[in-house]
């Protein structure tokens, strides 16, 4: 590398390095390398949590499209429903969504439970501050949105590498 002549060329270096790092970033990250990792989801405990939680297929991570299905369902009944259609429409909100409500909420608290109970027989000098609420944040995402990917597939089988 050669030292710039000017101004120009120094901030033109510095873009080309920070372009080439957020690369060598964003690829660590997308392969779980622990030292590119944001902070909330560094250390081996949360590791253990995430590999926990991708394991297994939880009721909380199909909360969003159930809550979305039901979303547009609760939309075009009043279009088109009549008496039979307010009536589900009613039956829609005061049990079905409560219900759905408290099903991920109880989801959730198994899932911390079980996860810090894990943690802590796997890590027991570790800090296990906030690791049960990460997997449970975790278990409500919708499993191709998580960040970082899983590793594993439902079972415990590895994901195979990517062509």
């Amino acid at each position: 590398m050669t030292a710039p002549t000017n101004r120009k060329e120094a901030y033109k270096q510095a873009r080309e390095r920070q372009a080439a790092e957020r690369i060598r970033a964003r690829e660590g990250m997308l392969k779980g390398d622990d030292r590119y990792l944001p902070a909330r989801d560094k250390g081996p405990a949360r590791k253990a949590a995430r590999d926990w939680v991708d394991s297994r297929r939880t009721i909380s991570q199909f909360f969003l499209p159930v809550s979305l299905v039901l979303l547009v369902i609760l939309w075009t009944i009043p279009m088109f429903g009549g008496q039979t259609g307010m009536l589900l429409y009613s039956y829609a909100i005061t049990i079905l969504w409560p219900l759905m409500i408290v099903v991920v909420v109880l989801s959730s608290f198994w899932v911390a439970q079980r996860v810090k109970k894990e943690a802590a027989e796997r890590f027991p000098g570790e800090s296990l501050k906030g690791v049960g609420f990460y997997g449970a944040m975790r278990a409500m995402q919708i499993r191709r949105l998580r960040f970082p990917p899983p590793t594993l597939l439902p079972g415990g089988r590895p994901v195979p590498p990517k062509r």
